[in-house]
């Protein structure tokens, strides 16, 4: 039977054995996918593990994401650019890493706004953290010329610009209502939107007429963010999709199988998470 796993540190909360189980179901396979609590400390001792042969791979997430970089045999480009592994495969021994929010990010906005890079024009990009590097990532390598990234830790998002090239133009969190003005994009990474938090004073209107906002929060699925786009008349694309579409090519390296995103997988996790 083939194995994989999610570690993290809590992981309790992971939607990914509930993802990765219905696959597994569905296709009717031998295979298992369960989450596994790891200590920061406890990680090489994990990857020895893996080394053993115990997984055929699995994912890594918070706090893990940088720190396994430095365990594993290799890290494909992707990840490397991105600073960041979220999905480990084992071969023969040797793990390699890469970095699988990049194509959940665009795959989610391609279902969910088709054709919205078909001329990008601007976007504005919320949170410096490490969630955006992927979404950078991503932006870039679709043609968007210019990404204003805004963080109210303004030397975080310098960084980001620093690495990602001249396309990010960084500035502060309280500049976010000038940086909007002929956007064509609005994407938040940051946390903004969890429990109710909102963006005070934010101003939409100065949006591309045909402008799309998406969160990468899905808890609530629809965010005041998203709300408040809506009301304004943009379309809008909701979080949980990058979750989903993130969880395709792991489960593929894993068990040779490509899974589908469907509607029915999406209303399952939606009734885990209560919505």
């Amino acid at each position: 039977m083939k194995k994989a796993f999610v570690i993290g540190h809590p992981i309790a909360h992971s939607k990914s054995p509930l993802i990765h189980q219905s696959w597994i179901a569905e296709h009717g396979l031998n295979a298992s996918y369960e989450a596994i609590e790891i200590a920061p400390d406890d990680l090489p001792g994990f990857i020895s593990r893996l080394r053993d042969g115990e997984f055929a791979g699995g994912n890594v997430t918070i706090p893990h994401k940088e720190a396994v970089m430095g365990l594993i045999d290799d890290v494909d480009p992707l990840a490397t650019r991105i600073g960041a592994v979220n999905t480990l495969v084992v071969d023969n021994g040797k793990i390699w890493g890469t970095n699988t929010d990049y194509a959940g990010f665009l795959a989610n906005l391609d279902a969910g706004a088709p054709g919205w890079d078909k001329a990008p024009g601007s976007a504005v990009v919320i949170g410096a953290g490490g969630a955006s590097r992927a979404i950078l990532a991503g932006l870039v390598d679709r043609g968007v010329g210019r990404i204003d990234l805004v963080n109210r830790t303004l030397d975080r998002a310098e960084a980001l610009a620093a690495q990602f090239g001249s396309a990010i133009v960084p500035g502060p969190l309280s500049d976010i209502t000038a940086r909007i003005k002929g956007a064509g994009l609005v994407v938040n990474t940051s946390a903004v939107g969890m429990k109710g938090t909102r963006f005070d004073g934010l101003d939409l209107a100065g949006l591309a007429p045909d402008a799309v906002v998406t969160d990468i929060v899905y808890t609530p699925l629809i965010t005041p963010l998203l709300a408040h786009a809506r009301h304004e008349g943009f379309a809008s694309v909701d979080g949980l999709g990058m979750l989903l579409h993130q969880a395709v090519p792991g489960f593929e390296a894993w068990f040779g199988v490509a899974p589908t995103v469907t509607e029915t997988l999406r209303n399952r996790v939606l009734a885990a998470l209560g919505q």
